[in-house]
């Protein structure tokens, strides 16, 4: 057998391989369902959303090396204008097809305003005032109800338009071919959708000159400006770029929610989008998408802890939500002491986690003997 025919049956073999994964990632909502619940279903759908998110902040703390606390407020942005235009609030009723992209407009445009101030700043510095900015924009949502009502207070915005293809809203149940499609089950398409374009684009970003002008200013910024790469107009889209999925995933929320509040942009949503980031394995788009599904999943089935005191032990003796949230945490300890670098660390990573643990005389040069040729 010649070189083209194994390269043949490579790229054949690679392609079923590809299409029994499609086949059964397709089927998996279905399946879940028929093991666990509906409810597990509309898990995978948060999910799918969070995964968007987690690797917008990749783009920006992974690539760029720039840390953002405050990444929350664009998933706020895109869904408040998402919601506004798409509810009886401004009685303006726009298509999806239109606020999708505009909410990722307005999102990218408040994520170049949040990196014009805050080019020279790095690291603690930094991650203050994107955690300043995150406040800010959860207070403004929080009392734009007067004197003009804009975005109705801490009440939120209700009543917003799902989702619409070819004039058939998601939030109806259909049949097909026998088959019972609920509403979770096509979010799930539409997010699946979204969250592979998300893993394409970061792809083609990640080995684009763009991603690798990141990833120099992330290893030593001034040998990079020193090299040429404007470091201001790179940092200025790694902070547009991550706000735009950031945005997108606002949208797709909102109109599956049906509802926003200010409630839902917590201090709290942008920690553990940061920590699917770095749990997962920061700058790898697997790792990235896997801390997601993991920190999504993860709290859920802890939910099973206070009927499982009842069973053991007669009573409850710890409160359920405490005990879930101890339990989640000392996941997250352990997880980082057992694999410091994440679940699928990058390349980059994973080579210097290994020359970290080689011993110091293998790491550094031996100085030649004094008066040596």
């Amino acid at each position: 057998m010649n070189s083209g025919e194994r390269t043949g049956r490579t790229r054949a073999a690679r392609w079923i391989i590809a299409a029994i994964t499609l086949l059964a990632v397709l089927a998996l909502p279905f399946a879940v369902e028929a093991l666990a619940g509906r409810a597990w279903v509309r898990i995978m759908d948060i999910a799918l959303l969070y995964a968007m998110l987690a690797l917008g902040l990749n783009i920006v703390v992974g690539y760029a090396g720039l840390l953002d606390l405050g990444y929350v407020a664009f998933f706020a942005v895109g869904a408040y204008t998402y919601a506004l235009l798409a509810s009886p609030h401004f009685d303006i009723h726009l298509s999806f097809g239109l606020l999708i992209p505009l909410g990722a407009l307005v999102a990218a445009i408040f994520g170049v305003v949040l990196g014009a101030p805050t080019l020279r700043l790095r690291g603690d510095y930094l991650a203050i005032v994107t955690l300043g900015f995150g406040a800010i924009i959860r207070i403004f949502i929080n009392n734009l109800n007067q004197p003009v009502n804009i975005t109705n207070g801490p009440q939120g915005v209700t009543l917003i338009d799902p989702l619409s293809i070819a004039g058939f809203p998601l939030s109806r149940t259909w049949s097909f071919a026998g088959l019972t499609i609920a509403s979770v089950h096509s979010y799930y398409f539409v997010f699946l959708a979204g969250a592979l374009a998300a893993m394409g684009l970061c792809a083609r970003l990640q080995n684009s000159r763009i991603g690798r002008a990141w990833i120099a200013i992330r290893e030593d910024e001034i040998a990079a400006r020193a090299m040429g790469i404007n470091t201001r107009n790179v940092k200025l889209l790694a902070f547009a770029m991550g706000a735009t999925f950031g945005g997108t995933a606002g949208g797709l929320f909102a109109s599956f929610q049906g509802f926003v509040s200010p409630e839902s942009f917590t201090l709290y949503d942008s920690i553990m989008i940061l920590c699917m980031v770095v749990l997962g394995g920061m700058g790898n788009i697997a790792g990235v998408v896997l801390g997601a599904v993991v920190l999504t999943a993860l709290p859920e089935a802890l939910r099973s802890v206070g009927p499982m005191q009842y069973a053991w032990f007669g009573r409850v003796l710890v409160d359920a939500a405490d005990l879930r949230m101890l339990l989640f945490g000392l996941a997250l300890v352990l997880m980082m002491l057992l694999r410091p670098a994440g679940i699928l660390p990058s390349k980059t990573r994973r080579r210097e986690l290994a020359a970290g643990r080689e011993p110091a005389d293998r790491r550094r040069p031996k100085r030649a003997p004094r008066g040596a040729a």
